[in-house]
């Protein structure tokens, strides 16, 4: 058994108002510099550079799990993880089928680019990921559960976008696997304030936008080995 430190909110330069030097290069080699063993790409509502830093990862000893940050119709940030690119490409038609057709600002909200392992665009998404898609929250949920996923509320102590802002409650009914708390509060005083979730797995990570965010605050494993069994053992196993 060993203790692993992950950061498990990362986006890449796909995200809106993430920066152009988020590419997956530059987040694996920040990563390894700032110690940490597994990190997941979380980009807003769309998984097209996911493969690109999972296979810099693998050449280069990194961790790292598919993911994604959906912005569901209630406007409430979801983290999701799967627990291979197969499975994230299915989770991709579902997201191609909810996205509205609104076209992204690139003047306010910047460009949304994917990149290959050179920092070479290969792909540019026009339509705007930062709008929410048509479908609510119990629906992604359900969605993410169904191919083997995990899901995770994000950065639930901010007002905007997080489940506690957007909807006053977490629904009686969602089956998360873990909440997440930003780096911008301690879990203790949040959960001072929230007991009726002092037994659930609680996350903490960067929600880097910028490289210098990266590894900001971090999770801790504890664990035999860097694998998705191991991974999701350790969340959904977690709760009382």
């Amino acid at each position: 058994m060993k203790n692993f430190k992950a950061d498990l909110h990362i986006h890449t330069c796909l995200s809106p108002c993430g920066d152009l030097d988020m590419s997956p290069r530059n987040i694996v080699r920040t990563a390894i510099e700032k110690g940490l063993d597994i990190i997941a790409i979380t980009d807003h509502n769309s998984t097209r550079n996911v493969k690109t830093c999972v296979e810099i990862g693998e050449k280069h000893g990194l961790f790292v799990i598919p993911g994604c940050e959906v912005n569901t119709q209630e406007e409430v940030h979801c983290l999701c993880y799967f627990p291979d690119l197969e499975t994230l490409n299915e989770f991709q038609r579902y997201l191609d089928e909810k996205m509205p057709d609104i076209k992204n600002d690139v003047e306010l909200f910047g460009y949304q680019v994917a990149v290959d392992e050179n920092d070479v665009i290969v792909y540019e998404e026009e339509r705007s990921l930062y709008t929410g898609i048509q479908d609510d929250i119990e629906g992604v949920q359900q969605k993410v559960h169904s191919l083997g996923g995990i899901f995770v509320p994000a950065h639930i102590d901010r007002m905007k976008n997080g489940v506690y802002g957007q909807l006053g409650f977490i629904p009686f009914d969602l089956q998360y696997d873990a909440l997440e708390i930003s780096r911008r509060i301690l879990p203790e005083d949040f959960l001072r304030e929230h007991p009726e979730i002092a037994s659930k797995k609680i996350l903490r990570s960067s929600d880097a936008h910028f490289l210098n965010h990266i590894a900001s605050v971090h999770t801790d494993f504890y664990m035999g080995g860097l694998n998705w069994e191991n991974f999701k053992s350790q969340i959904v196993n977690c709760n009382g």
